[in-house]
């Protein structure tokens, strides 16, 4: 095939499909605030279901609802007439898929439904197709042709299907008022729901493992106590176990450059005054920012007391999985 076929291909495909979903925006009317209504008021789920490449567009909506405050799953039209229509409760609604609004899978189903008073929303191409007529609310999916040049496979229409489902899902976040935290909840495997999610006393060192000396201890067992501990640091605490300073290997070398005599030195001669601390609280994503902005290693966690209860260290932080 030529090459500049196939770009002219690929960009009329594009701009196709760029026109139909631009047309999706006079179509968001009345019928779309009675769809939105009807799933605010709905008590159970949101059930998705379509044929073909409907269904497959169908189960993309039913993950983007479920992920964004609206428990919703995918239920196959064939399979329902199986058995799967068990799947379906008195309290739920259904929104089904299908361009022509005449897929005989779907249409099977209807009686049932209604049967059953449940609420039903359709998405088609043809506003008065069986389908479209049944549903108590109607999002209107038409498109002026597909991409396809032979005008047959779905393209256009189901591109068109999954912008009109993104807008309904986020019209619903927003009318839920759903936030950044409620999304992370629906995600506490992936990255973003750790950073929302996972705070400093979920990953930091706490206990025996956190090191900690006295203003009169010598370096040399200072030394001692930051290698047993293996954070390259230790506290600095007064007899009340008040924060007072830190001890890095950074504060090592600057003392070694300013020839203090190691073997007699304590600790408050040659500690950081001022370390950089976190509370328990803060979210860890916070806290690996601010190891960012001041390029350390590792911060010390203190309660409202100024006392070091915990240490949050880098490896920490990536061991958990937040970035």
């Amino acid at each position: 095939m030529d090459q500049q076929l196939i770009l002219q291909a690929g960009r009329r495909t594009i701009q196709m499909e760029t026109e139909a979903i631009s047309a999706l925006k006079q179509r968001i009317n009345d019928n779309f605030v009675h769809a939105c209504t009807l799933i605010l008021q709905c008590q159970g789920r949101i059930i998705v279901s379509g044929m073909g490449k409907s269904g497959h567009i169908g189960k993309k909506i039913a993950a983007t609802l479920a992920s964004t405050g609206t428990p919703s799953f995918f239920v196959h039209p064939g399979e329902a007439s199986h058995g799967d229509l068990g799947m379906i409760t008195r309290q739920d609604l259904i929104i089904a898929i299908s361009n022509s609004g005449a897929s005989s899978e779907v249409l099977t189903l209807l009686p049932l439904l209604k049967r059953l008073d449940i609420p039903l929303i359709s998405m088609t191409g043809k506003t008065d197709s069986p389908l479209a007529q049944a549903a108590d609310a109607n999002l209107d999916i038409t498109v002026a042709t597909e991409a396809c040049p032979l005008n047959l496979a779905p393209t256009s229409s189901t591109t068109a299907t999954l912008v009109m489902g993104d807008a309904l899902a986020v019209a619903l976040l927003e009318a839920r008022g759903f936030t950044a935290e409620d999304f992370a909840f629906s995600h506490p495997g992936g990255t973003l729901g750790k950073q929302l999610l996972l705070k400093v006393k979920d990953v930091m060192h706490l206990g025996n493992e956190l090191p900690q000396v006295s203003l009169s201890t010598p370096l040399p067992q200072a030394l001692l106590e930051m290698t047993s501990k293996g954070f390259g640091m230790t506290t600095v605490t007064d007899d009340q176990g008040q924060l007072l300073g830190v001890f890095t290997d950074g504060d090592l070398r600057r003392a070694i450059d300013s020839k203090v005599n190691l073997d007699n030195a304590q600790m408050q001669q040659v500690m950081s005054k001022r370390p950089k601390t976190v509370s328990a609280e803060l979210l860890a994503a916070q806290a690996l920012r601010i190891m960012e902005d001041n390029m350390i290693t590792a911060l010390i966690v203190e309660n409202e007391h100024r006392h070091p209860i915990g240490l949050l260290h880098l490896h920490d932080i990536l061991r958990a999985g937040i970035v």
